[in-house]
């Protein structure tokens, strides 16, 4: 297989990234073809990448020669996309999280156990991220003794917040802890090689009351607690003023990790009578830039070579019921067991 023949299924802000970079940046990639709703989205597509537009995915595996899709659509879309491309002979890249609903997602799950032969991979790109994956080896090689305690801040932008509207309005996004701290759940699950077994979580929507229409948590905290008693702090949120804030402290028996502590968008300082400024990315497409496109090749290189990702259909499982445990304990106001 000299190309990996692909389409892409959801045109929204990741869905466009991810065609870009498959068009341009990775060589053993071959878009044939989009799937989204938005006629303006479809028509961009059609102009600057070259490739068929179709409103309909089924009609669009159907009619195309290709190998793969990615899927991209909305998450209550994910697991009737994967199943019907497994069953077409298709490999599949799926955005986290797999699902909304745990018993759609088991018969997804069941779905790619029963197609070994195609390749699934899960959009937890944070794992393909430099920082993330050089503190992942520091702690295997014991560099900070055993893990004690994690604090993780995962807040985009309050300048997103009307975009961020709408598509909770239009797509149930699943809540903050589900749309949002899921990566952080799934480094945690990573580096440590354990699950959580308790959560008391709380939001709130001091910053945009505005949500509380629409039953979303503008900010959620999650504390985790797991077997050994090690803990784990998750704030989400959609109200930086600054840019996008995504950082993680890895605190250990022998030293602590901290990545990206602040958002700096390059090496640029600015000096005026303003004051000393550090300008500062503005979401998260900017800051996981390479995260994506190296996730993205190793999907297209694990598609070539017969190779299952390193990221398990468990791992997605998993991920989202400790999402939605500590979404439960949030919205009840309980503290609950973590059963997985």
């Amino acid at each position: 297989m000299e190309k990996v023949k692909i389409a892409v299924i959801g045109l929204g802000r990741l869905g466009m990234v991810h065609t870009d970079h498959l068009v341009n940046l990775i060589g053993d990639a071959d878009v044939k073809a989009v799937c989204a709703l938005d006629q303006e989205q479809l028509s961009y597509a059609k102009e600057n990448f070259g490739v068929e537009t179709y409103t309909d995915y089924k009609k669009m595996i159907d009619a195309e020669e290709i190998d793969a899709v990615a899927i991209v659509a909305p998450t209550g879309f994910h697991p009737e996309m994967t199943a019907y491309a497994l069953k077409a002979g298709k490999h599949v890249f799926c955005e986290k999280p797999l699902g909304l609903e745990m018993d759609e997602v088991a018969e997804m799950s069941r779905q790619i156990q029963e197609h070994p032969k195609q390749v699934f991979q899960l959009g937890f790109m944070r794992r393909f991220d430099a920082s993330y994956r050089h503190a992942k080896e520091i702690i295997d090689a014991g560099g900070i003794g055993e893990i004690i305690y994690i604090r993780a801040y995962g807040i985009d932008p309050i300048s997103g917040m009307e975009s961020f509207t709408k598509f909770a309005t239009d797509n149930d996004s699943g809540g903050i802890f589900v749309d949002m701290c899921i990566h952080d759940i799934d480094l945690i699950r990573w580096y440590t090689g354990s699950d959580p077994v308790q959560t008391w979580s709380i939001g709130n929507n001091i910053a945009a009351p505005e949500l509380e229409a629409i039953n979303e948590f503008e900010t959620g905290v999650a504390n985790l607690r797991f077997e050994n008693n090690m803990a784990a702090t998750l704030i989400g949120g959609r109200h930086a003023a600054h840019g996008n804030q995504v950082e993680m402290e890895i605190m250990g028996s022998n030293g602590w990790i901290r990545i990206a502590q602040e958002p700096e968008k390059d090496f640029v300082t600015l000096f005026t009578d303003a004051g000393v400024v550090r300008p500062a990315m503005q979401s998260f497409s900017e800051r996981f830039t390479e995260a994506f496109i190296t996730e993205l090749k190793d999907f297209i290189e694990n598609v070539k070579n017969d190779r299952q990702s390193d990221i398990s259909v468990e791992d997605g499982v998993k991920a989202l019921q400790i999402a939605k445990a500590c979404k439960e304990s949030a919205e009840t106001g309980q503290v609950i067991d973590i059963v997985l």
